[in-house]
């Protein structure tokens, strides 16, 4: 009978609407269909969805994915050599640029322009410095620590104020679609998903979809982070990853 679209996506740790997404666009239409007209997906589907995963996390655009897994002379041995080679080196540089301009982000918010009484009055008994040495001396050479640091030099207390309260709007809303049922792939949760891309790209520097959803892994995999989102509702890290990977899954 093969596997469900609900199984496969478990398997993948994607959504089922990515895979229904998948389907619309024949890059991976399943083998098979239950007696009720419901997707089913046999071993060789399963193969060929690794493959468009792997491409994927290289940062190649769906339509290239369709061409390369189409090509009657590919080599698929070969291509999970180069994808191999290709996404190790890949992970581990999105992974120190996402590591950057998040402790990039937490470091900045210390507001370079403030008097020390100003500083007290924005951020309270948080230490705004916490992360600033780490996040210099491991990742001072990036460009978007340098641009983090050109806007953060330029605002004033009214400017982190008004930041730090369209934050804590966009975070109440969130945690209302949360308590309301709302599914991370769904509608509503990927449009404050996009919300809160365009309030990094807005106030801190350039976040591309690719690199939203490598900052959205680090919510969940760092502690620091889980800890902060996770304060605002247990299960909001976790949540706010999958509704960023769908976000960026609808936008390409």
């Amino acid at each position: 009978m093969g596997y469900s679209v609900g199984q496969v996506a478990g398997f993948a740790g994607i959504t089922v609407r990515t895979l229904h997404h998948y389907d619309e666009i024949g890059l991976l239409s399943p083998s098979g269909r239950s007696h009720a007209g419901h997707r089913r997906y046999d071993d060789a589907d399963l193969d060929r969805l690794q493959r468009i995963l792997f491409y994927r996390e290289l940062g190649f655009p769906l339509e290239e994915v369709a061409v390369l897994l189409d090509d009657p002379e590919s080599d698929p041995r070969e291509h999970l050599r180069r994808q191999h080679a290709l996404l190790s080196d890949r992970i581990a540089r999105l992974q120190q640029m996402a590591a950057a301009v998040e402790h990039a982000m937490e470091a900045n918010r210390m507001g370079i322009n403030l008097t020390p009484e100003e500083r007290f009055e924005v951020f309270g008994d948080h230490d705004p410095e916490q992360y600033a040495q780490e996040a210099e001396e491991r990742w001072g050479d990036t460009d978007a620590y340098a641009e983090s640091q050109r806007r953060a030099a330029s605002y004033t207390k009214d400017d982190w104020k008004r930041m730090q309260d369209q934050s804590a709007d966009w975070g109440g809303r969130y945690v209302a679609l949360m308590e309301a049922g709302e599914p991370a792939d769904g509608e509503r949760a990927m449009d404050l998903a996009e919300e809160h891309r365009l309030h990094i790209t807005r106030w801190f520097y350039d976040c591309p979809y690719e690199l939203h959803t490598c900052l959205g892994d680090m919510y969940v995999a760092d502690e620091r982070f889980t800890a902060f989102y996770d304060a605002m509702k247990p299960g909001f890290a976790e949540h706010l990853r999958d509704a960023i990977t769908a976000n960026a899954v609808r936008k390409v």
